[in-house]
């Protein structure tokens, strides 16, 4: 068995799944049908200190909606797929592009649609309210609830495990 600490540091891509990970798993509609989405702004900063790690960043989700796509933009993430119920489809893509191991990629999920790629990846990971059995492929687990800070704690553990926290925060807190 691979430590923990040794698959941390062979990360090169960081993917998630967006509801139930990135969302609580909400889906609200206004008064006239347009979709809302809550992301929790702590996820959101610790996805710019992967990029300052030099972790590429994406999203894999089975739903399409245009917040996801705005959000993806604020945040810089480099690789969108939306609408994809056969997720090891665009997992694969994205490999390829990269030229990546399934061994250099991290997956965070929460439900049976992202088992496929649970089963791949060096890394896989699950919120804390992801169904049981998706727990059961994940070499870590969340304390946090999806869209309550799960991907900013993933992301907090695997600089810890790298060594390269306290340096990619500096900025923060130097005076």
């Amino acid at each position: 068995m691979i430590p923990l600490n040794k698959k941390a540091r062979n990360i090169k891509m960081f993917l998630m799944d967006v509801d139930g990970v990135l969302t609580d798993g909400k889906v609200i509609y206004d008064i006239s049908g347009n979709e809302l989405k809550a992301f929790n702004i702590k996820d959101g900063l610790g996805i710019s200190l992967l990029h300052k790690a030099g972790i590429i960043t994406g999203i894999i989700t089975g739903r399409t909606s245009p917040m996801v796509e705005k959000r993806a933009n604020e945040l810089k993430i480099k690789e969108v797929f939306q609408g994809k119920k056969k997720k090891l489809e665009s997992y694969e893509l994205i490999k390829e592009k990269y030229n990546l191991k399934d061994e250099e990629i991290l997956y965070i999920g929460d439900d049976l649609i992202d088992i496929p790629i649970l089963k791949r990846v060096g890394f896989p990971v699950a919120v804390a309210d992801a169904s049981e059995i998706v727990k059961k492929y994940c070499v870590y687990v969340t304390k946090a609830k999806g869209g309550e800070g799960a991907v900013r704690e993933t992301i907090d553990y695997i600089l810890h495990l790298r060594g390269e926290y306290e340096k990619i925060i500096e900025e923060f807190i130097d005076d």
